[in-house]
């Protein structure tokens, strides 16, 4: 994986893991909601599909964008 993928990814972690610590909810509790294993998402080790990216904004209700709000993530 190149080092610009990797800081995506890393950058799109800490938001979702921004996201679930603010409203209050555990990786156990939003796995029994989604079924999505949301821990390695949130250690940058896990490159998420589209879909699972869609489903983790319908259960925060926010859009992609706020997740993938950070204009830098895009350089090379």
């Amino acid at each position: 994986m190149k080092k610009s993928e990797i800081k995506i990814l890393n950058e799109v972690a800490i938001n979702i893991k921004k996201l679930r610590m603010q409203k209050h909810i555990s990786q156990l509790d939003f796995y029994n909601d989604t079924n999505i294993h949301i821990a390695r998402i949130e250690q940058g080790r896990k490159n998420i599909s589209i879909i699972t990216l869609i489903k983790i904004c319908k259960y925060f209700n926010v859009s992609p964008a706020e997740i993938l709000d950070n204009p830098d993530i895009f350089k090379t």
